[in-house]
């Protein structure tokens, strides 16, 4: 059952979804932690109804891609820095790419970042349809939403 592995939010809006017989549209990105639990259960509560006979699961995922698997993993620290400052409660806009993380945070605080950003598929174009098609084979998504992060415009659409 979803309420020991997912957050009480989450088990709300998958059984929301499936008990009207609705789409359910899931946030990996923000709540990673409860995906596949909330997946589940939409699928195992869902009631056919006018709008939908059979579940529409949609996942939004944090996805950057890049010429490399470390390319991509250096214009994923911008985000890394988000989330960071927001755990912080400082201003959250958009930094720069750098190098390594490893100065900015503190041990406790790189165990959150990487359990809140462990759905992210981080990589190469290969990488990342790896990443992409076992989300989907896991999940059963019907659909991914692309989440894409960048500090410079330009390499967000070359990630797209």
């Amino acid at each position: 059952m979803c309420q020991s592995r997912c957050s009480d939010r989450a088990a709300s809006a998958a059984q929301l979804a499936a008990g009207f017989g609705l789409p359910f549209a899931f946030a990996a990105h923000l709540a990673p932690e409860s995906l596949h639990a909330a997946a589940q259960l939409y699928r195992e509560r869902f009631r056919p109804s006018q709008v939908l006979r059979k579940p529409y699961l949609l996942v939004a995922v944090q996805v950057i891609a890049a010429d490399t698997d470390t390319a991509a993993r250096r214009l994923f620290t911008t985000p890394q820095q988000r989330l960071l400052r927001a755990i912080r409660g400082e201003t959250a806009e958009l930094m720069p790419p750098v190098d390594s993380m490893e100065s900015l945070w503190h041990d406790a605080e790189r165990a959150t970042m990487h359990n809140r950003s462990r759905a992210a598929i981080v990589g190469s174009d290969a990488t990342v349809q790896a990443g992409l098609e076992k989300l989907a084979s896991e999940t059963h998504a019907d659909e991914v939403i692309v989440v894409t992060e960048t500090y410079e415009y330009s390499d967000r659409i070359d990630s797209y």
